[in-house]
């Protein structure tokens, strides 16, 4: 059940319309109860602090921190991804619209004075206790970074995509965008990140075979191996092919081969949302810098990024290197190889996509587990959570890139089954819990 309105951290009475218009509809108890905790969970329970701008002696812009879990932490792509689906009810509802506006600008904020972290503490003028972090006290990290400000530093390509796909959605709908948003703090931003991002498209030997110079680097010393990156923290050799470079994967969990398709292909959509954004608002030096990056990123998917599958065809990889190696799997985080027409980057009904599809969902794909008609669920796992845990994310992914009504139908049940009673969604569920009893991160 949903916590009583007194404790809740934010709410939107256009939300709320919606919560009890749609779940009106629903028939089946068990999946409308489940709707109802969770549309609404990131304003009952992660708004940590916002101010909602306007007072000229202090704060002129609104300012969001916003939490995930138990951790007084942000999370750059969790943020985005747990007020982006409100954004269509912030319209109507002009305390909603200060909030998401206040999200963005923290996250140009944090990006504008250090690009490279995952995930950040609260400043120090919220009055908040930052979240304790024994991993980021050890190891080596370039650039290095202050405890004070960031809580992880594991360089992932989709996070600076997370900040701009929240901006650009932001922008499109606000015909006022330009009153809540800091612009000046927001183009720095958005330049550094777009530069960082051409930086991690080099090659890690030049032609004599002498290593560059690494733009960030990470090495942590601990009983995972995914804690950390191959080659002194800077990960395996990669060559030029368009694509941008990654140490780590949005699971947290190092890369293989650092050019993370995925990654990738949710890059180069929202490039092209950023580049007609910046377009627009007259940018048109970074406006050019973003719209070739995502041609090159494009361009270096197609040419290198898919693999030749002895059973399922012309497939796309799951990461490569430019020298040939490929990684054929796939994670059940989002972005995944599963999710691309979630991500917009092709179509459902793509051919290409179509066998990768096909691939994920069997024992073909590594990452795949089942336990045939005694698990509840049947799905993608990864290598976070080790072996035979399905995530609930990748049955819903599944179910939201599908066009088979049943399949559809039958995730639901899945992840209604999942959910061992407590009426939230799970991290990941055992494959042989025969009650959905034994899982991670409730």
């Amino acid at each position: 059940m949903r916590q009583p309105p007194k404790c809740c951290s934010f709410t939107s009475a256009a939300v709320e319309k919606e919560l009890s218009r749609i779940s009106a509809q629903i028939t089946d108890p068990e999946i409308r109860q489940l709707f109802i905790n969770i549309m609404p969970n990131t304003l009952d329970t992660a708004i940590a602090w916002h101010y909602a701008g306007g007072m000229k002696d202090k704060l002129d812009y609104p300012y969001t921190f916003v939490i995930t879990g138990d951790i007084n932490a942000q999370w750059t792509r969790d943020s985005t991804n747990q007020l982006l689906p409100l954004l269509p009810y912030a319209a109507a509802d002009a305390c909603l619209n200060t909030l998401i506006a206040g999200l963005v600008n923290m996250q140009a904020e944090q990006i504008a004075a250090y690009p490279f972290a995952n995930a950040y503490n609260p400043p120090a003028r919220f009055g908040l206790v930052p979240g304790e972090n024994g991993w980021a006290k050890g190891g080596t990290v370039h650039p290095p970074f202050d405890l004070r400000t960031v809580f992880e530093a594991k360089s992932e390509t989709d996070l600076l995509t997370a900040f701009f796909k929240l901006s650009t959605a932001f922008w499109r709908q606000q015909q006022d965008a330009y009153s809540l948003l800091d612009m000046g703090v927001w183009r720095r931003a958005v330049t550094i990140a777009v530069e960082l991002l051409v930086q991690l498209q080099a090659l890690t030997f030049d032609s004599e075979k002498r290593l560059t110079d690494a733009t960030v680097h990470f090495l942590r010393t601990a009983n995972t191996s995914t804690e950390s990156s191959f080659g002194s923290g800077r990960s395996n050799p990669i060559r030029h092919i368009g694509m941008v470079r990654t140490l780590f994967r949005s699971s947290h969990d190092s890369v293989i081969f650092p050019f993370l398709v995925p990654a990738n292909t949710m890059l180069a959509v929202e490039l092209h949302a950023l580049t007609d954004m910046l377009d627009k608002t007259g940018d048109t030096t970074i406006a050019s810098r973003s719209r070739h990056l995502a041609k090159d990123i494009t361009c270096g998917i197609y040419e290198f990024g898919t693999a030749e599958h002895p059973k399922y065809g012309h497939v796309f990889a799951y990461e490569v290197d430019g020298y040939g190696s490929r990684l054929l799997m796939d994670d059940a985080n989002v972005p995944s190889l599963l999710a691309l027409p979630y991500l917009g980057f092709v179509n459902a009904t793509d051919p290409i996509y179509q066998n990768t599809r096909c691939m994920l969902l069997s024992p073909d794909n590594p990452w795949y587990f089942s336990n045939g008609a005694l698990s509840l669920l049947n799905g993608i796992d990864s290598p976070h959570t080790v072996f035979c845990k399905v995530w609930p994310m990748s049955v819903a992914i599944q179910a939201l890139t599908s066009n088979d009504q049943q399949e559809i139908v039958d995730a639901e049940h899945v992840l209604a089954a999942s959910t061992a009673g407590l009426g939230l969604m799970h991290e990941s569920g055992d494959i042989d819990s025969a009650n959905g009893n034994s899982f991670t991160l409730p």
